[in-house]
């Protein structure tokens, strides 16, 4: 899922980028390996005027123009640098006298000139600073939470079973996915410093690749949980062992599959930068098509486990109080959004860059908290669960203080799923 800033590559700053490659950048990297081109020329220019007239004002770059050589007394104009376009759409200019003590200063300034809004960058870059602190926060929390209930859930004998092996490995796919866009900032955003449109080591590349087997995983775990579910409802073949192996199979392989055959794509045709910008790229549908279908099939099954429980809930096959049936259904539904994440389908059906800060609230801030929800849904507030854990604290009284509790001696798993 591609966000926020990018990496950065063993590509020196004198090396050549191939105008293919070029074009397929972010807009962000293209304006600044534009500027890199415009330097480079620049310097080979000033290196060409070497041998010129020392009298008058030297030619030199000045981060975003190029200044040529000048007499005394001439004045020099230059357009507005094509690096400002994205913060104002200005054709203004910038001039510079050549005096006996030197270059004048850039008259006028570049920002009145050129129409740059100071305040833009750093209200993106608050922005971002934002979202970044949010979902930081979201994984931390998910992560503890979750390696908790793992904990729980192997910890207790009474508790193993498959419907609660697939409860663990959705588990381990957010912990991993935390943990994946923790080793992902560091590698990618260590350092204010680091260029990330040029960055292309083997670690950062490393990075994103296992951030992108983890979202994987994750979503096919979500799609192996509806599966589960649907088959608990319509029969019960699943309860066989071979069933499990077969969603692990589908849960841990086919991501390892498709990660498979994008990497090499990457190496072979589209081998850029730390392999994170992803816009316009054909190739990132080896990864996003799989997730989106998983999507839509995820939503089809929550639908149809809905209609299963309307059917189940008909007050004509079964007699209570209407209110509670609609709370009950209600209850099941808003317990299955997070399980299936069926909030997915809200934003994943849209083109990449519409209303972009919106779907990085969603996709970063809500979903860093996804794992959270899962964990207290599925084993803090499961009756199973605290059940299991109210009898081994009696236990573990009647061992400290010889306190025997009717309660302690056996518990039942009462839930079907």
């Amino acid at each position: 899922m591609g966000l926020g800033p990018s990496t950065h590559s063993c590509w020196h700053h004198s090396t050549r980028f191939p105008l293919q490659a070029l074009s397929r950048l972010h807009p962000e990297c293209e304006m600044l390996f534009q500027l890199e081109q415009e330097e480079r020329s620049c310097l080979r220019f000033i290196e060409e005027q070497s041998n010129g007239s020392a009298e008058g004002c030297r030619p030199f770059w000045e981060a975003v123009v190029c200044w040529p050589p000048a007499d005394v007394g001439e004045t020099v104009h230059r357009p507005c640098p094509a690096f400002f376009s994205p913060f104002r759409n200005s054709t203004g200019s910038v001039s510079r006298n050549c005096t006996s003590a030197g270059w004048s200063r850039t008259s006028p300034p570049y920002h009145i000139a050129c129409s740059v809004d100071d305040d833009a960058p750093e209200t993106e870059r608050s922005f971002f600073a934002t979202v970044k602190l949010i979902y930081t926060i979201g994984y931390s929390v998910s992560l503890v939470l979750l390696a908790v209930a793992v904990s729980i859930l192997l910890l207790f004998r009474r508790l193993r079973c498959a419907r609660n092996f697939i409860h663990i490995q959705l588990f381990v796919t957010f912990i991993l996915k935390a943990v994946a866009v923790f080793v992902k900032d560091a590698a990618l955003f260590s350092s204010d410093d680091t260029n990330h449109c040029t960055l292309s080591t083997f670690a950062c590349k490393a990075s994103v690749v296992f951030c992108h087997y983890c979202v994987m995983a994750n979503f096919f775990w979500l799609l192996v949980e509806a599966l589960y579910l649907n088959s608990l409802l319509v029969s019960s073949f699943c309860h066989a062992r071979r069933c499990v192996w077969g969603f692990s199979l589908l849960g841990w392989g086919v991501p390892v599959l498709f990660i498979s055959v994008w990497i090499a794509s990457r190496l072979y045709f589209e081998d850029t930068e730390c392999w994170d910008i992803n816009e316009d790229s054909p190739y990132w549908w080896i990864i996003k098509g799989p997730i989106v279908a998983s999507i839509a099939v995820n939503f089809m099954l929550f639908m149809n486990i809905i209609r299963i429980l309307v059917q189940k809930l008909n007050p004509r096959l079964i007699q209570f109080n209407n209110s509670s049936q609609y709370r009950r259904l209600a209850k099941s539904t808003l317990l299955l959004i997070p399980l299936f994440g069926t909030h997915y389908m809200l934003f994943n059906f849209l083109p990449d860059y519409i209303n972009v800060n919106l779907r990085l609230c969603i996709e970063l801030c809500i979903g860093s908290f996804q794992g959270l929800f899962v964990a207290i849904l599925y084993c803090f507030l499961n009756q199973e669960v605290q059940k299991e854990i109210h009898v081994q604290w009696l236990r573990w009284q009647e061992r400290s203080y010889g306190v025997v509790s009717p309660a302690a001696k056996g518990s039942q798993m009462d839930t079907p799923f």
